[in-house]
């Protein structure tokens, strides 16, 4: 049984008032209990009967975990000790240590993922755990989890406090330290949309492979098609706007100066996916979208489409987004709030149910 009283959540900086008002519905019985800019704290209903790898079923938790209390202190190697008092008594796996996020992703050149001061206090407590914890074998510290695997989080909310929480691993976010994965933007790289469509690819494991054919709908200056290149698909960006001259100078990409709403559709009858991210409104993007792959002569597989947030009171008509796109004959649809999204999210969808051994679609249970 879990015996947690306790949820953690963390989000991006800014997005705590869209995660409370989708848990509220989703989770009427959850109390809001702590919060701080990416970081929220529940109490859970007694007896609440959750799993250790139940589904949050979240667009705005970048990663949650059963709380086991808070630490404040002044000495890193103190609170250690003090930390395997708390989650010494089960057996863990994996520790993940990670601060909450200082800025917006993209502000003052801010990126997420592990800090250094996150690692050095990873070192210090894999190194003060008491002998029954992950005996005779080096401690993975930040590393990413295999599913099933139980993980130790340690969340740094402010100098000198700690959160310590835990979870089982099971979907590929929940098994990234933080919920971001490690990802190296080439020097080259023309803008950081480089990092969302890299990550967007990894979280939804879409089975695009080289020598596919996709669309990028607003596809100026080019960082997503970048990496699109990069993993070898055929590329078409179209925005009325240039095209970094990295971009262009590649051999498998073409750039269309133009909209894609005025396109002819016979531009994308051998197209197998298609990407947009511009910045509009999201329903004057899923206007565009859906005049192209609901017409008889286009066959597109899967979409993914980053859509923004103009105002964060947007984030209520999500379930409306993501039901229109079923509609569009697209039953397997996914949506996150990325590590490397701003004030956006992100939307995959699949026309059909790839090979179990390229992606699953498959969500952790709820339970109660």
């Amino acid at each position: 049984m879990n015996s947690a009283e306790f949820l953690f959540v963390v989000c991006q900086r800014g997005a705590e008032s869209a995660l409370k008002n989708e848990l509220a519905v989703s989770w009427p019985e959850f109390r809001l209990a702590f919060s701080r800019p990416g970081f929220v704290t529940f109490k859970l209903p007694p007896d609440h009967g959750l799993s250790p790898d139940f589904d949050l079923r979240s667009v705005f938790a970048r990663s949650y975990g059963f709380s086991l209390g808070r630490l404040v202190g002044a000495h890193a190697e103190t609170m250690a000790e003090q930390l395997w008092e708390l989650a010494g008594h089960r057996a863990w796996d994996h520790l993940h240590v990670w601060q909450r996020d200082p800025a917006v992703p993209g502000d003052r050149d801010f990126e997420p993922g592990i800090s250094t001061l996150a690692q050095q206090v990873g070192l210090i407590v894999a190194a003060s755990r008491p002998p029954s914890v992950a005996p005779q074998r080096v401690f993975p510290v930040n590393l990413v989890a295999r599913p099933g695997q139980q993980v130790l989080d340690c969340v740094l909310v402010e100098p000198g406090q700690w959160w310590i929480g835990g979870h089982q691993a099971s979907t590929m976010p929940s098994r990234w330290p933080g919920g971001t994965p490690k990802i190296d933007m080439p020097d080259e790289a023309v803008s950081r949309a480089y990092l969302k469509i890299t990550e967007a690819l990894l979280w939804s494991r879409l089975p695009v492979a080289a020598g596919d054919h996709c669309v990028e709908l607003g596809s100026s200056p080019g960082g997503a098609c970048q990496a699109l290149l990069d993993r070898g698909l055929i590329v078409t960006g179209i925005d009325p706007a240039d095209m970094s001259p990295v971009v262009l100078q590649h051999p498998n990409f073409t750039h269309i100066k133009a909209r894609g709403a005025d396109l002819k559709r016979r531009e994308f009858r051998r197209v197998k996916w298609l990407v947009a991210d511009a910045n509009v409104a999201p329903n004057h993007t899923l206007d565009t979208v859906e005049h192209i792959v609901t017409h008889r002569q286009v066959d597109i597989q899967g979409i993914l489409l980053t859509l923004k947030l103009i105002d964060w009171h947007l984030a209520d008509q999500i379930p409306e987004y993501l039901q229109r796109i079923r509609s569009w004959g697209y039953p397997l649809v996914r949506a996150r709030q990325l590590a490397f999204n701003r004030q956006e999210f992100t939307v995959v969808a699949l026309r059909r149910r790839p090979r179990p051994s390229n992606v699953r679609f498959a969500t952790r249970r709820r339970s109660r």
